[in-house]
């Protein structure tokens, strides 16, 4: 049974962890939506698709964010009562650490098993997901950039394409207009190539990374310019590059998007260190819960923002040092999560002693004879 003071304490800090946390999260939409924006842009995938993509990305990113949005939420939740000396006046009345701890533990546990489904199956499952929305729309004429009824421009090919009408799912065009411009032979003049064709079809080769699009029952022209030898051929089926499909993602990882239990049956070096990073998440949260315990700790005169930069300095470099060892797993040095989690309990080891000595009674000063 919860005493008031604990109840007190939950909705302080659960409250604080929500606002950094909606914060955090507005951060990683802004950085998230530059990225997919980007990737719209070199014609990865369609704009159709954009948000549903953002949304997967950021469902994904929630792993790595919760664990800090509670460190730096039980930070500024209990360094404004130090400010405040509401923590005195406590510590006064008779509370010890435990009454502390308990709050705080409660939270921790509920951040853990949260960011322990993230980590282990809500982020994979929005990986996996995110890639076969951009395959499925890349498999469509409208992820080229094409819209009824406008001219568009060519990507990589210096040249624009105009469709009359298209399909509801894209498959089909109607009247089509292709022109492109090439280098002429031997220093000759450019040439305009013009295609038109009474109706057309994208598709994709085997291996997905080129698009093509397939005209039919149509002319081409190859028009030199400055030159009046033109070149007129009809054809019963016309096939041309669009472009190659985009890919901005140089930091993919497809060991990122396997479940948790289809990972454990992969024994290359990358998913091993996936596997190490996801179990090492629910106690990273514990972790930072507990050395936020000390770091808060300050006193009503002292500046609002210092210590503050001391625990986003603490936060990285405990986070830089399991990236480190995660590091060495993909690089086959090590094979398990061993090492990160012997990492997190030195850190959480030296943050309860932190926080032991706080609340232990120091011996007075002996006065000068």
């Amino acid at each position: 049974m919860l005493s008031i003071l604990d109840r007190y304490f939950l909705r302080e800090l659960a409250q604080t962890v929500a606002a950094v946390a909606t914060v955090l999260l507005v951060i990683m939409a802004g950085s998230a939506f530059a990225r997919v924006l980007q990737q719209v842009a070199n014609g990865s995938f369609p704009a159709s698709v954009m948000f549903q993509v953002l949304g997967l990305n950021m469902l994904d990113g929630l792993s790595n964010l919760l664990p800090l949005a509670g460190f730096l939420g039980v930070f500024w939740a209990l360094g404004r009562m130090y400010r405040e000396s509401e923590m005195h006046v406590l510590a006064s009345s008779g509370m010890g650490p435990t009454g502390l701890l308990r709050p705080v533990g409660i939270l921790a546990l509920g951040l853990a098993v949260l960011s322990g489904i993230m980590s282990m199956w809500l982020g994979p499952w929005a990986a996996r997901t995110s890639d076969a929305l951009v395959a499925n729309a890349n498999r469509s004429v409208i992820a080229a950039g094409l819209d009824a009824g406008r001219f568009t421009t060519l990507p990589g090919k210096g040249g624009i394409i105009f469709v009359d009408s298209l399909s509801r799912d894209g498959s089909v065009l109607g009247n089509t207009l292709m022109v492109t411009e090439r280098p002429g032979k031997e220093n000759g003049p450019p040439v305009l190539k013009l295609v038109t064709g009474k109706s057309g079809q994208l598709y994709q080769d085997t291996s997905g990374d080129g698009r093509y699009l397939s005209l039919h029952d149509g002319w081409q022209y190859e028009l030199p310019l400055g030159a009046d030898n033109w070149r007129k051929m009809s054809y019963a089926r016309n096939d041309a590059s669009l472009s190659n499909v985009q890919n901005d993602d140089s930091d993919e990882d497809p060991a990122h998007t396997l479940d948790t239990i289809a990972l454990s049956r992969v024994t290359n070096a990358d998913a091993r260190a996936e596997l190490a990073w996801r179990v090492t998440v629910p106690l990273m949260a514990v972790v930072l819960m507990m050395l936020s315990l000390p770091m808060s700790k300050q006193t009503p005169r002292e500046p609002r923002y210092g210590r503050m930069l001391l625990a986003v300095a603490a936060f990285f470099l405990y986070f830089n040092l399991l990236a480190l060892c995660r590091g060495q797993i993909i690089k086959g040095h090590w094979h398990n999560a061993g090492p990160m989690w012997l990492v997190s309990l030195l850190v959480f080891a030296g943050a309860a002693w932190m926080f032991r000595n706080q609340y232990v009674a120091r011996a007075p000063r002996k006065g000068k004879a």
